[in-house]
Parts: C-alpha cells; structure tokens; sequence
C-alpha cells in the first residue's frame, strides 16, 4: 500500500473525531501543527503506542485486476529510544487480528469465519490470537539518520518468522490536548500469507502481501 492510500484509509477513520477537535485549534489563533520532522525533538524514554492514531495498513492483489486493501486498528505496544543512541531503539507492538477492517462486511466476515465442519478457516478463523513483532536489530541510514531499517520477528497466525521494515521518522513535538511527548513514524513491508499458514485462494489472492504501518508513540 503506497502512503497515499494508507493517508487516504486514516483519514476516513480519523475524520471524524478531528472535526471536534478542529475549532480548539483554530481558537488560539493561527493554527501550527505540533509536530516537525526534526530527530533533535525526541527525547529519550519509552514510549507507547496510540491505539487511537496507529493504523496497520494490507494490501492484496484481487484476481490480477487490482489491489485491495484494509487496516487493523487499536495497535499496541512499546518504543524505547535513545536519540544519542538510534540503532538500540527497541520495538513491541501489538495487532488485534480480531479487529481487521475492510470496506466489505462479507470480506470481513469471511476473513473471521470459522472453518467449515471444525476444518481449518478460510484465514484468520473467529477468535485469532493478536499478531505481535518484535525488533531484534535497528540500523540507521549512514545518509539520513530519519530512516532505518528494523528486523524483527513477526508472529502471526500461530507461526513466527524474521521480517524487515523500511521505516522512517515522520515528525515529533508534544500533543496539544494531552500534553505528552509524540513521536511517529511509517514502515513498510512484504510477506508471503502462505508463511504464516494463511494460503486460501493463492494465486486468485495474491500470496504476496504489501504492509504499510504508520504508529505514533507517546512518551510514558
């Protein structure tokens, strides 16, 4: 999922509740947004997921015709950094399989179904253990100290294996309505469903799987 389609799937989600929270904003003048891209606002600590804010984006190929795409929300879990010392960053997050979204109630359903006569489901089956990965190395980009590379394990469906995202910091400062020290950032991946145990409809579907996740984190 390229980053204008997962800014697109946030923005249906989160529209919303920003409309509240827009005239508070305006209200105190001109309006600045309270986050920049500049690693020299990070302070060191550990840092929690905003379950509220931190969306995990898939995406598939539908039969050879086009993409499609949806989002696991309420994402959990921990960042503990030190910006003097970037590659000992250390990462724990938490998805909730159980609550995927996707802009079909059938394809939801279907993706939570219990597997016919007791038999294996089609996917994730009707009470999926949450997905967790787990950095066990961070390396920074020598050229821009805003990117890194982060391997980790990733544990779905049952079953773990190494994966490594391309993330990249996308802006820090403090939150104006709970005061906290924010930092986010966006990573990408792809794996192969059929690693995990999920092989319904492969090639139909395809087995490659685009993930795109973008999480804030507020300091602790």
């Amino acid at each position: 999922m390229n980053s204008t389609t997962l800014a697109a799937a946030a923005a249906l989600v989160l529209a919303g509740g920003m409309t509240a929270f827009a005239p508070a904003l305006t209200a105190q003048g001109a309006p600045q947004v309270p986050g920049a891209k500049d690693p020299a606002r990070v302070t060191a600590g550990t840092y929690a997921a905003d379950p509220n804010h931190s969306l995990i984006g898939w995406e598939v190929s539908h039969f050879g015709f086009n993409d499609y795409f949806g989002i696991f929300g309420d994402v959990a879990g921990t960042l503990v950094i030190d910006p003097a010392t970037p590659s000992a960053a250390k990462v724990d997050v938490t998805i909730p399989v159980a609550n995927v979204t996707t802009a079909s109630k059938g394809l939801t359903d279907h993706l939570l179904r219990a597997g016919k006569d007791g038999g294996k489901p089609d996917f994730f089956g009707p009470a999926p253990a949450p997905a967790r990965f787990v950095s066990t190395a961070v390396k920074v980009d020598p050229m821009d100290a805003t990117k890194a590379m982060i391997t980790g394990d990733l544990t779905l469906n049952g079953v773990t294996k190494p994966v490594t995202f391309e993330a990249e910091f996308t802006g820090a400062g403090t939150n104006p309505y709970n005061k906290k020290a924010t930092i986010g950032f966006e990573a990408e991946t792809e794996i192969k469903r059929s690693d995990f145990g999920v092989s319904y409809a492969i090639p139909f579907v395809s087995d490659e799987v685009e993930l795109d996740i973008s999480v804030a984190f507020e300091k602790q």
